[in-house]
């Protein structure tokens, strides 16, 4: 599918791949970033995610990581998988729903993340600043992902997309299975996304077949505005330990 198809087919996708490929090119190619193995510096200053800024006071760090990309390799590879379940994905959602699933995926991985990272610096006695940090889409794909999954266990073919079951539990598996067999990958990000896209494609199947569009489109935003709220508060809770941890070192 060429560009000028896909942007047809699936506006917020494409939009989405242009972010990232522009983001990672002007990052090379003006800010002298490292196209390979980019600086952690530069990582930091770019919005990766980092627990000790992440959960004090840089919490836009758990969306803006979900644009930006440690290395070539890296960004190929998610804008491969972006490709793949995008231009599916997209039409039977819509460009708003797409991008609001993305979106709350990035943020449910990162959140998922920054719990896991916090109780193992509880359970270990470490510092707050003895953390890794996290970069990619990956969450947000992995939530379109695990959607179109779930889509296809209820066959759900809105948009007139039939979907192959086995097909998307293998590639499903796969993403994760690599992601605990090659050392350095967020797999906590990977849970999380697809977890949450999990749960909203759920949403999507319980009312996908209800006459009014308005009344279907509420629901829909009900939900994401509860998410919503409940990473806040999850949000909240993390950043007042933190924060009594850093008062009491």
């Amino acid at each position: 599918m060429n560009v000028q198809k896909l942007f047809k087919t699936a506006p917020m996708t494409t939009l989405l791949l242009g972010i990232f490929v522009g983001l990672f090119a002007y990052q090379v190619l003006f800010a002298g970033v490292d196209a390979n193995t980019p600086a952690r510096e530069d990582l930091l200053n770019w919005g990766a995610n980092y627990f000790s800024k992440s959960m004090v006071t840089e919490p836009w760090r758990l969306i803006t990581s979900g644009f930006l990309h440690i290395g070539l390799m890296h960004l190929l590879f998610n804008c491969y998988a972006m490709y793949y379940f995008g231009q599916v994905a997209e039409p039977m959602l819509g460009s708003v729903k797409f991008l609001l699933l993305f979106l709350l995926s990035v943020l449910g991985g990162n959140m998922l993340n920054s719990y896991v990272t916090f109780n193992y610096i509880i359970h270990n006695n470490l510092p707050i600043t003895y953390t890794s940090l996290s970069a990619g889409a990956s969450g947000g794909i992995m939530g379109i992902g695990m959607g179109l999954l779930i889509f296809a266990l209820f066959k759900v073919y809105a948009g007139g997309h039939r979907l192959n079951f086995k097909g998307l539990l293998l590639v499903m598996g796969i993403n994760l299975m690599y992601g605990f067999i090659v050392p350095g990958i967020d797999n906590a990000g990977h849970i999380g996304g697809a977890m949450v896209g999990g749960v909203l494609a759920f949403v999507f199947t319980l009312v996908w077949q209800w006459q009014s569009k308005m009344l279907r489109n509420c629901f829909y935003f009900i939900i994401f505005f509860c998410i919503m709220i409940g990473f806040y508060l999850l949000w909240k809770s993390l950043n007042w330990q933190v924060l009594e941890m850093i008062s009491s070192a």
